[in-house]
């Protein structure tokens, strides 16, 4: 090949080879092109280009939208699970009344029971005695519902004393609640206190044997809690009771109930015809307006120690006809 047409073939090839050039250059330049058209649909996520995981989540938006509508309708069983509380308060209620819950009194502790604990177990109760802590009528109450939330079916509530304040709040509204036994008991009206019944009636004789502390809880004089408090008690088993006496806060006794068990539950009242801590006739009084059966005894203020069989027989009798009324 002549030099001439040599000459001409290398400019042919370099023609080719910059239009190639221009080709590569080019083409990069349109793959971005879609670029700006799919801007406007991912928008808010664009800003972190160098980021894919905001670009992928765009695509996926829309997955979460249909998944909350089917999450919605979850809602309902949820509630449907809770609504069974409502239902089990009428469960309780069927079936005999073989529970029954103590609740004692100031100067005293659940052991005050004991007696009447054994009675009732031989005659096949289930029986519980709360120990109330006698710092306020609200704590009272309070340990009174947990030892009612216990049990299993239908319960007669009883209560000694200042334990007679305790079930006419707690019993009000509790479901299982069958039936309240007051034994010598304070039976209190809607904001009425222990202290407004007390007024009643001339001071008892207890009354000079209780000292307040400087925490502001009342104490029974030793030397006088046989005569005035348990005077029908064995004398070497009320040394026991006043050394193991648990005072109350003498602010309990001014305290007013704010729910009236009795008025709803039917009643039953052990008077005790000779008690120096509460008036019998303050007593006949309570029971009369409870329209509460009354059962007359003769007794100390502390019937369930002087007196178990006695008070045990009282309250089985009462579960036995709420048991005939279920």
């Amino acid at each position: 090949m002549s030099p001439k047409r040599l000459l001409c073939a290398a400019a042919v090839c370099l023609c080719f080879m910059e239009a190639a050039a221009l080709a590569q250059t080019t083409a990069p330049a349109a793959t971005p092109a879609p670029a700006p058209t799919m801007a406007p649909s991912v928008e808010p996520a664009a800003e972190p280009a160098d980021e894919p995981g905001a670009e992928a989540s765009a695509p996926e938006a829309p997955t979460p939208a249909p998944m909350a509508p089917s999450m919605t309708p979850a809602a309902p069983p949820a509630k449907a699970a809770a609504a069974p509380p409502p239902a089990t308060p009428a469960a309780p209620m069927t079936g005999p009344v073989r529970n029954v819950v103590l609740v004692h009194g100031a100067f005293l502790d659940g052991s005050s029971w004991n007696g009447v604990v054994a009675k009732l177990q031989q005659k096949g109760y289930h029986v519980s005695s709360v120990q109330n802590p006698l710092t306020s009528l609200a704590d009272d109450v309070a340990a009174t519902r947990r030892v009612l939330a216990r049990q299993n079916g239908p319960t007669i509530l009883v209560g000694h004393s200042w334990g007679g304040v305790v079930i006419t709040e707690a019993g009000a509204n509790a479901p299982n609640v069958a039936g309240l036994v007051y034994v010598a008991a304070i039976a209190p009206d809607l904001h009425e206190s222990t202290m407004d019944l007390m007024k009643r009636a001339a001071p008892a004789p207890v009354g000079a044997g209780i000292m307040k502390d400087s925490s502001g809880f009342l104490w029974l004089d030793r030397t006088k809690y046989h005569a005035d408090f348990a005077a029908d008690v064995p004398e070497n088993l009320t040394r026991v009771l006043a050394t193991a006496q648990v005072p109350i806060a003498a602010s309990a006794f001014n305290e007013t109930v704010s729910q009236v068990a009795w008025k709803e539950k039917p009643s039953w009242y052990v008077l005790t015809t000779r008690d120096r801590a509460v008036s019998p006739g303050v007593e006949k009084f309570m029971a009369d307006r409870m329209g509460a059966k009354i059962v007359p005894m003769a007794s100390s203020h502390l019937a369930p120690v002087s007196h178990a069989g006695a008070i045990a027989d009282v309250i089985d009798r009462a579960a036995r006809e709420l048991s005939r009324q279920q």
